[in-house]
Formats: structure tokens, C-alpha cells, sequence
């Protein structure tokens, strides 16, 4: 596959990795009553879904639960059909015989609150386009603010479903990693393992700044309405300036730049019309415009808050909260992430080995920068295994 066809795939997330023998899985739906938020407000109904890989033994004790990072759902492995034309995001290492061994662990992923994939056909999730009972109108903006925490509290009752009560390990990568994190945190028992891939122990000034970024070009379009639109005119054009500042935050400049090799500054369009964009910008924006599509612009807006309001234990004494975990850490950032970069990630390792736990850090080192986590993890892939069958 050509690198400048790639790009079209940081817009889908999903991974490159295609097997010859093809694993077939089936969304599924949880759904839960007044479900109180960290913020202290209540949700009358909850539903997400949910995907599974493998089979939870008899003791119920081999289960690995993978949390999805900013863009991404529950789809971590497999295809829903055959005809799909790419697998789960991480497929290159969950599966029968790979790194996350579906004939040893039963694998499960679930979708988030808010989840910004929630026109795609696939994703089940509960937010601001959800019907609010009260009004038998879209929640809209009067939907609660929705914190990481509320999203381990969901995924803890979707397993409790199960019957559940301790995870081997729980790994996720970006916005997953908070979610890792803040299991081994807040529920240590529950958490054998705890692997966190392209993120950080908490967000910084730069980080939530950053992330406003990615929220003012919806706030900006008229059709948005304060987040009133539901029935009306969506606000597509703030949208797609948001997937387009998405995708290339979530890029190193090098991968961006192998992603266009016919790039040429002095473009004849934008030279002889300032109406005119340059050709680069033109791609971008017409394929973020397809996955504006699939998302949903509220749905955003409250996972990049969920993002910015994220230190681990949810508690202003970050360092009282690390010394809460119990399970060993493996800690992977990406050398060349430019959005949540390596030194959060390396902080985060020094912390915990100051406190005396057990921790182990290891960078990715390829030239997608952030998504260097969702593309190529498999670089990892012998660390990673090896850490998760250790005794």
C-alpha cells in the first residue's frame, strides 16, 4: 500500500495489520439504570457496547480488558464480516497465537460514553445525541459532563455482568491509557496487569490547551448552535476542521510529510485565487469530511473534556493516587509523539519507581508519532507478551 493512501486510514483508525484467517465478532449491548457520574449527576439509562475475543474460563480469571483511545470504539480485533475491508484497530496483536493469545485470554473492549463514533453504524453508546427521558428530546449540552472515571465505571459494570472480578491485565493506548490507568488506581484489586501505551499519569496546561484545538471549530460554526442542531443543520463544517487538526496532531511531521511525495509549496491553485486552498489542504479536508460523517460533533466536544479533565485518581494529589496501584506497570510511549508526548509517559515511570513500584518502560520508536501506538504496536509485540505471561 502506498504511504500517501495511508492517510485515508489515520482518518478510519484502523489498524494495517490483515490476517489470512479472519476472526469474526459480534457487537454486543449493555445497558444499566441511573448511573451516577463522578460529577455527582445522574443518567437515567446507559447503554454501550461491547466486543469480546476468546473464552472466559471457568474461574473467570484470564480476562484482559483493552480501552480505546480519542477516535476509536470497541472494534479492537477481528472483522464483523469478511467482506470488511479492514480489522479492529489492534488486530496485528489480539487474536489465536498472537501477543494477546484469544486461546489463553478472553479479550474484551467496550464502547465509551459519549463515544464519538456513534453515526458509524457499529458503535452503541450513550451522550448528548441520546433521547433524555425527562424531554423525549436529544440531551444535547444538558447531557452530564462525563469524566474517564465514569468510563471505567461503565466498563466495571459491563464485566461485573459477566461475573467478572479481577482482570489479568487492562491495556489501552492514548485516551485508553488514562482509562488503564485509572483502573490500576482506583480499583487495584480488580487489576493484574496494567499496560499503558502513547499516554500519561496526567494531562498538563500544553495538553488541555492543545485539546481546545480540537473543540473551537465546532463552537466556531454557526450551524452548532450551542449545541442545539439535533433535527437541524449539523455543524459538518467544524467537524471536519476538527478531524482534519485530529489527525494531524496525531501525526509526526515525517509520516506526514511521506504521506504527500508529489507535495509542491508553490501550488498554481492557491497562487492565482485566495479562495482557492492548496492542494494538500484539499485532500486533507476531503477525507476528514468523510469521517465527519460517521461522528457526531456534542460526542466530541465531551470526550476532549473527559481528555482535559484527566489526572489519574481524579484527585488533586496525583502522587497519593499512584501509590494506590498494586500491579506491575509497563509503560510504552512513542519517541516521536508530538501529542501526548514521551516525557509524560517517562515521568509517569519515574514516579512509580520512586514510590517503589514494579514498572518497566519502552518507547516506540517509528515515525507515525502518536499513532505510532494504534499502527505499530507490534513493535512492541515480544515486550509485551512477555509481560503479560510473567508470573
Amino acid at each position: 500500500m502506498k504511504i500517501i493512501k495511508m492517510i485515508t486510514l489515520v482518518f478510519l483508525l484502523c489498524c494495517l495489520h490483515v490476517n489470512a484467517e479472519t476472526l469474526l465478532v459480534e457487537k454486543q449491548t449493555f445497558t444499566t439504570k441511573n448511573f451516577k457520574t463522578f460529577g455527582g449527576k445522574n443518567i437515567a439509562e446507559v447503554k454501550v457496547g461491547f466486543e469480546s475475543y476468546g473464552t472466559l474460563n471457568a474461574k473467570k480469571d484470564n480476562a484482559i480488558l483493552i480501552t480505546h483511545f480519542f477516535s476509536g470504539n470497541s472494534h479492537a480485533a477481528g472483522k464483523y464480516a469478511e467482506s470488511d475491508a479492514l480489522p479492529g484497530y489492534w488486530d496485528a496483536i489480539i487474536g489465536p497465537g498472537k501477543t494477546i493469545d484469544t486461546n489463553k485470554y478472553f479479550v474484551i473492549s467496550v464502547d465509551s460514553l459519549a463515544n464519538a463514533n456513534v453515526n458509524d453504524g457499529h458503535t452503541i453508546t450513550t451522550g448528548p445525541s441520546s433521547i433524555n427521558p425527562a424531554t423525549n428530546k436529544p440531551y444535547g449540552l444538558d447531557f452530564p459532563v462525563v469524566t474517564i472515571r465514569d468510563f471505567v465505571n461503565v466498563q466495571k459494570l459491563v464485566l461485573e455482568s459477566l461475573g467478572i472480578k479481577r482482570l489479568h491485565a487492562v491495556m489501552g493506548a492514548s485516551m485508553g491509557s488514562f482509562q488503564a490507568l485509572e483502573w490500576a488506581v482506583t480499583y487495584p484489586g480488580w487489576v493484574g496487569k496494567l499496560v499503558h501505551v502513547i499516554g500519561a499519569g496526567q494531562m498538563d496546561a500544553w495538553s488541555v490547551s492543545a485539546l481546545e484545538h480540537w473543540a473551537l471549530p465546532i463552537r466556531l460554526d454557526k450551524n452548532w448552535n450551542n449545541g442545539d442542531y439535533y433535527g437541524k443543520a449539523a455543524p459538518i463544517d467544524g467537524l471536519t476542521a476538527t478531524m482534519l487538526n485530529i489527525t494531524q496532531d496525531a501525526m509526526h511531521p515525517n509520516m506526514f510529510a511521506l504521506s504527500f511525495p508529489n507535495f509542491k509549496v508553490l501550488d498554481k491553485g492557491a497562487l492565482n485565487d485566495i479562495r482557492t486552498q492548496p492542494e494538500v489542504v484539499q485532500t486533507l479536508l476531503s477525507r476528514a469530511k468523510l469521517r465527519a460523517k460517521t461522528q457526531d460533533a456534542n460526542h466530541v466536544l465531551y470526550l476532549v473534556r473527559a481528555s482535559q479533565l484527566f489526572v489519574a485518581g481524579h484527585q488533586d494529589d496525583y502522587l497519593a493516587s499512584l501509590s494506590k496501584i498494586s500491579a506491575p506497570s509497563l509503560i510504552i510511549p512513542a519517541s516521536k509523539d508530538l501529542l501526548l508526548r514521551p516525557e509524560m509517559g517517562r515521568a509517569l515511570n519515574s514516579a512509580l519507581k520512586a514510590q517503589g513500584k514494579q514498572t518497566d518502560l519502552v518507547e516506540l520508536t517509528g515515525d507515525w508519532g502518536h499513532l505510532e501506538g494504534v499502527f505499530a504496536i507490534s513493535a512492541q509485540k515480544e515486550r509485551i507478551q512477555e509481560f503479560l505471561e510473567a508470573e
